[in-house]
């Protein structure tokens, strides 16, 4: 989304900012003052909020602030100067156009970590491109491996060029914290949602350059693993996953022994070979049980198996719910709202979802005057000149 800045404040917050906020680390987000992170405007709403902001926003503290405003500047540069951590997803360069790039804030705070999330990267032909989720798919190569066999290109259900850009951005950050450790030097790093996409092509990829095949839609199976993929049973569709360590197993549990001896399926190589004679006397198969029959059977022989569940059914999970995958927040707006929680468990340090999404600009007057020290009085004159809300 456009015109965003998150600043972590972590381990070296000041002692006042601990006092007002409560929080030993703090995630602070940078909004335009008019309109604020785009997804404020992506539904599904309730009450006029949007429940997918309120989704990805959760435990952020907001402050609305016009950074093309020079006083606005000044303000988010003493706000970085306090910072671990700076993400921002503007095209390349615009930071610097700013006054806010990495080498400006570097002088002010050495320790800093500045991550830029951006379409194609600081460098290259592409770097000054924009992009959402479905360009970097398409021109990552996933909607080309994505779908059935013969039809239109599709790309992914969730967002697996935004996903894969913040969870390497995660990766790049941690690492650059490691070093910061060892060196007590930060560093800037450099995310291209396309290099993820080309770093995720992991079987698509190698297959291309060891054996000149052009890899393309599979449909529901594997492209190096059979029986691997989702097969029809009577009342939906089962999911059997056969590795080699399963082959003997699964051939008994389906009454076909016979199948062992047959020399086309003698080793998994030449199953995924042979896949075209295998799919179907497997497919008729898993139509003689219904598929909580066919998981019953499977897990007590010890083969991966497993339905295809819609999101409601998800929710419900007896894992998902077990795990605490499926959190109740209240939102001060709309009431409770569930959504996910963090999938991350640690031992000593684990975390929770503590508040809701901010409204915007909710805490610009607490953050200013916690870590500013700007009185009252300047507060409302930036607000009346609309440097801030």
């Amino acid at each position: 989304m456009k015109t965003v800045i998150t600043i972590f404040i972590l381990h070296r917050m000041h002692p006042m900012v601990k006092k007002v906020t409560g929080f030993k680390r703090c995630l602070v987000k940078i909004e335009q003052p008019d309109s604020g992170d785009e997804a404020r405007g992506v539904g599904p709403f309730l009450n006029g909020v949007s429940a997918y902001f309120a989704s990805l926003n959760r435990g952020k503290k907001s402050v609305a602030l016009n950074i093309k405003d020079p006083r606005g500047r000044d303000c988010a540069t003493e706000l970085i100067a306090r910072a671990d951590i700076l993400v921002e997803n503007f095209r390349p360069g615009t930071m610097d156009r700013l006054g806010l790039g990495y080498e400006t804030l570097a002088q002010q705070n050495p320790r800093l970590i500045y991550a830029a999330c951006s379409g194609f990267g600081q460098t290259g032909p592409y770097r000054t491109r924009g992009a959402y989720d479905m360009v970097i798919q398409g021109i990552g190569g996933v909607m080309s491996i994505t779908g059935e066999p013969g039809g239109r290109p599709l790309k992914t259900g969730p967002p697996i060029g935004d996903l894969a850009g913040g969870l390497f951005t995660v990766i790049g950050i941690l690492a650059a914290l490691q070093a910061r450790e060892k060196t007590g030097e930060g560093q800037m790093v450099d995310i291209g949602m396309l290099d993820c996409q080309v770093a995720l092509l992991e079987n698509a990829i190698i297959r291309y350059t060891t054996t000149g095949e052009v890899p393309g839609p599979l449909g529901a199976r594997h492209p190096s693993i059979a029986p691997f993929e989702a097969f029809e049973a009577k009342d939906g569709y089962v999911i059997f996953a056969v590795g080699t360590p399963h082959w003997k197993r699964f051939c008994r549990i389906i009454g076909r022994e016979e199948l062992l001896e047959d020399p086309r399926f003698a080793t998994n190589a030449l199953r995924a070979e042979n896949h075209g004679a295998l799919q179907p006397i497997i497919a008729q198969i898993a139509q003689t049980k219904k598929v909580r029959e066919w998981i019953d059977v499977m897990e007590k022989a010890g083969v991966p198996c497993g339905p295809i569940n819609t999101i409601d059914q998800v929710v419900a999970d007896p894992q998902v719910q077990a795990r605490g995958m499926i959190t109740a927040i209240h939102h001060p707006e709309v009431g409770t709202i569930r959504l996910p929680a963090s999938p991350i468990r640690l031992s000593r340090t684990p975390g929770r979802v503590d508040r809701p999404a901010p409204r915007l600009g909710e805490h610009t007057t607490d953050v200013l005057q916690a870590w500013l020290g700007l009185d009252g009085e300047i507060i409302d004159a930036l607000r009346r000149q609309e440097v801030i809300a």
